[in-house]
């Protein structure tokens, strides 16, 4: 019988609230941990926690609910108050049997030190509240602990945050919700008596942009009035509801917000919709004052502020040596989003949910399920075979999936800014120059990948195939790309068209898309183009994700070239379009071997620099207007030259993702990612001169975009050239592991993850230009070159290393994990799926194959097991 309960609760038959089960194994005992920080690593810790594209609250290493950023703009230190007590936070309250006092304390952990300075005592949130002595912090993303001690308080406390993360599952790890759980241990020999609340002001209107300051300067956040907090009971779940009549309704801080908790027989639930009026911080006090009288809430007759504060409290007796789960739903619905648009535009997940309460009662009985199935993710995903700094990077790099770098806008699609700053996005668009490197979002949601490569081509591309780098919107069909192409980012497109073609097996979006693939493709033929003599070689102007041009062939857009003909020349072949094959067969061989000839030095791949004969011969939409103007044809700024790239291989690197072999020579390739690590590593920032912006400091290893190691450095390089950044980083680091140089990739990822340590940086915010940034996720190639995998839906083939090992796989529809043995001369291989299904016709184990007659469907229930007898 609980075989079967079990069973059903899984898979989410049991229509139940998810405390149920979970108080009988607390979460924290279920979620295998990747990373731990201590105390003196948790300063810049926040985990983002909410959906993809609905905005996230962040979960601070301490425990605070930190950057708000639920109301479609990002808001990087945004506690919805001005800093001080106001802010949200949950607290709690003991009291033994015996005991004539009780014990109240805000569930956070130490301020750190460098916040104790302030010109009025309040250069944090919470100063003035009780904290916990100890603090730590676990995680495994899309999971946070916080673990909190004290010697003066009868219980330890662990916070679990989370949101649900299911690989090819979009909507389901895209609700705007905000799970959180303390596990609270009785540490004493005597029953406890212990209450948890958590407070929240009603902040619907004001999103952190709109502002004043008062005599001291202050930051007052402004566009509340009257905002109402209701009280609701459903039959599951109950709490406070919070909406605001007057703010309009237009508006992108316009909706709602619900905090709530399960209803359970044996707990206690008190609340109040508002407080005292707030003069002086008294509403603070009196909160505190009451809940500290016997963890119970009374509910006052009306709205003190025009921001009510609300509170919600839980009460339960725990046993000695007990742990109970005392758990919080935070939920929003604010469907108005602007983004890069002028026109307001409808969030995805407000066409699933009416308002912040139906998202709670819609999804609370689907949590089990979900949770379970995001355990599965993360446990089949750790125990895997990858280095902890590769399985971490790829990770925790998820995370920008669900920051305000990404929306999705009513129809389903997914858009990205390139990051985020404290404020605002940064460079809107959807910049394929930038989203070219990342492969987490085509491996781990196809779909939304397909609807990125439905808008590059439909929408960004005119009808003579210039494909504006950036995406307008709203969308309008063939013209909603800006007047500059970017040669890299438009090559890029092709090749990841290919992938998500290969990966889907869906051979209907290639003949749809195909002319338009095509198209973008010849467009680099044009006169004066960027192959304007078509012979396989980029000589003409090519705007790049440098954000100049560079004249003249170079390794950074010409492998790109050579990625994008092999790439259409097997479409092509597919479609049956044999003239064009041959063309991108041509020009790619010759094309190949000029760039070896040419631009191959001996030890890297380096620039030629080749100027146009006249600034009217540049097309238009390849330079930008100003620029153009600017131009000084006898010495160009912004150039690479003799220069040594970190990314002179991106073309490679992806060539190597998507199946397609070696562009170049393989030995070159190896030598020259030999001659990045040899030039561009420093082992130190303190000797290093950068007149930009400076991701790495003081004794921090990374890899320098660019040196000049025999000379030849433009007086005026490329703009980024002495900076470093991590997406670049990690396309050198995969080119590493693909050429089997495992020990230098490693050391380069692993270079990257100690700066990102939690007490310097946060451990889920890879910076470049913004917070988030896309090109981070590059770091996902990491777990598809250590597995070597590869999976064609067109083929019905999969692929993955030749060794021993346990390796996660995920191909943007199904994922699970491929498990390889040795049993004396034969090696035993298990291919499971986890989630979703997968077709397979043939399965390559390094150079030995495993055919079947015909296609074989592999599912959760479904796992294909097989022999091989040669030694791999």
């Amino acid at each position: 019988m609980n075989k079967l309960f079990n069973f059903l609760l899984l898979f989410g038959v049991l229509l139940i609230p998810e405390e149920t089960h979970a108080q009988n194994k607390p979460l924290s005992k279920q979620i295998p941990i990747l990373k731990k920080y201590d105390q003196n690593h948790l300063y810049r810790i926040g985990l983002p926690i909410g959906g993809i594209g609905t905005g996230t609250v962040s979960l601070g290493g301490n425990g605070a609910l930190k950057d708000w950023e639920i109301m479609n703009v990002p808001a990087k230190g945004y506690s919805t108050v001005t800093t001080g007590n106001d802010a949200p936070f949950f607290a709690i309250y003991t009291k033994g049997k015996e005991d004539k006092t009780s014990k109240t304390k805000a569930l956070l952990g130490p301020i750190h030190f460098a916040d104790y300075e302030h010109y009025e005592g309040r250069s944090v949130d919470h100063h003035g509240f009780p904290r916990f002595r100890e603090a730590d912090f676990e995680t495994t993303y899309p999971f946070g602990i916080v673990n909190l001690k004290d010697k003066t308080m009868p219980v330890q406390v662990k916070m679990v945050g989370y949101n649900p993360f299911i690989p090819a599952n979009a909507d389901a790890s895209g609700i705007p919700i905000a799970i959180l759980k303390y596990e609270v241990t009785n540490t004493t020999n005597k029953e406890l008596e212990v209450a948890v609340a958590g407070n929240i002001r009603n902040f619907i209107g004001k999103d952190g942009s709109k502002f004043k300051s008062d005599w001291k300067g202050d930051f007052i956040p402004i566009g509340t009035d009257e905002n109402k907090n209701e009280y609701r009971k459903s039959e599951v779940v109950q709490g406070i509801y919070m909406y605001a009549d007057s703010v309009d309704k237009n508006d992108a801080a316009w909706g709602t917000f619900a905090i709530t908790t399960p209803n359970e027989n044996a707990a206690q639930i008190s609340y109040r919709t508002s407080s005292v009026k707030n003069d002086w911080y008294n509403s603070t006090l009196n909160f505190w004052d009451e809940f500290s009288e016997n963890g119970e809430l009374v509910e006052k007759e009306k709205s003190a502020d025009p921001d009510p504060m609300a509170s919600l409290s839980v009460k339960k007796m725990i046993k000695a040596g007990e742990t109970k789960t005392f758990t919080f739903y935070l939920t929003w619905h604010f469907p108005n989003r602007y983004a890069w648009s002028s026109e307001k535009l409808k969030n995805y997940y407000a066409t699933k949910y009416a308002d912040a309460w139906d998202v709670i009662t819609k999804e609370v009985n689907n949590l089990p399920k979900l949770t379970a199935q995001t355990l599965d993710f993360v446990n089949t995903y750790t125990n895997s075979t990858y280095s902890d700094q590769l399985k971490e990077a790829a990770l925790f790099n998820l995370s920008t999936l669900r920051s305000q770098t990404v929306f999705r806008i009513e129809d389903g699609k997914m858009f990205g800014w390139e990051g985020v700053m404290d404020r605002k996005g940064s460079c809107f668009g959807s910049c394929t120059h930038v989203w070219n490197y990342e492969q987490a979002t085509p491996f781990l949601f196809s779909d939304l990948a397909r609807g990125m490569r439905e808008v590059e081509f439909k929408y960004a591309m005119n009808e003579e195939g210039h494909m504006g780098f950036r995406t307008k919107l709203p969308l309008k069909e063939g013209a909603s790309g800006i007047d500059l192409a970017a040669a890299d980012g438009q090559m890029g497109t092709i090749m990841k068209f290919y992938r998500d073609w290969q990966l889907s097996g869906d051979d209907a979006f290639l003949e749809e898309m195909w002319p338009k693939v095509k198209l973008a493709l010849s467009y680099a033929w044009i006169e004066n183009g960027w192959d304007g003599d078509q012979d396989g070689v980029m000589e003409g102007v090519q705007h790049n994700t440098m954000d100049v041009e560079y004249y003249g062939p170079n390794p950074q857009m010409q492998i790109w070239y050579l990625g994008a003909l092999k790439a259409a020349e097997k479409m092509a072949l597919e479609v049956k379009d044999k003239a064009f094959a041959k063309k991108c067969n041509q020009l790619f061989t010759y094309g190949s071997e000029w760039t070896d000839a040419h631009l191959f030095n001996g030890e890297y791949y380096e620039h030629k620099l080749q100027v146009p004969a006249s600034k009217d011969a540049i097309p238009n939409g390849l330079i930008g207007h100003n620029r153009k103007k600017q131009l000084d044809l006898e010495d160009p700024f912004y150039q690479l030259e003799s220069g040594c790239l970190v990314d002179q291989l991106v073309g490679q690197y992806m060539a190597h993702v998507v199946g397609l072999g070696y562009l170049v020579k393989e030995e070159n390739v190896k030598t020259s990612l030999k001659s990045i690590l040899k030039y561009n590593q420093r082992d130190g920032m303190y000797e290093h001169f950068n007149n930009m912006r400076s991701y790495a400091m003081g004794d921090e290893k990374a890899l320098l975009m660019a040196s000049w190691p025999n000379g030849g450095r433009p007086r005026v390089p490329f703009p980024y050239w002495a900076e470093v950044m991590t997406g670049f980083e990690y396309t050198a680091a995969v080119g590493m592991l693909y050429e089997g140089m495992d020990t230098e990739g490693q050391e380069v990822i692993k270079n990257i993850r100690d700066r990102y340590d939690g007490k310097k940086r946060s451990p889920f915010d890879e910076a470049e230009c913004g917070h988030h940034y896309a090109r981070a996720m590059a770091s996902w190639a990491g777990i598809l070159a250590e597995s070597d995998f590869q999976y064609s839906g067109v083929e019905k083939s999969i692929q993955f290393v030749g060794k021993e090992g346990n390796y996660f796989w995920a191909n943007g529809e199904a994922w699970g994990n491929c498990i390889i043995d040795k049993e004396g001369e034969e090696y035993v291989v298990k291919l499971n799926v986890k989630y979703g299904k997968l077709n397979v016709k043939t399965i390559e184990i390094g150079d030995q194959k495993k055919s079947y007659k015909s296609t074989k469907e592999v599912s959760p229930s479904e796992p294909l097991e097989f022999r091989l007898k040669n030694v791999l």
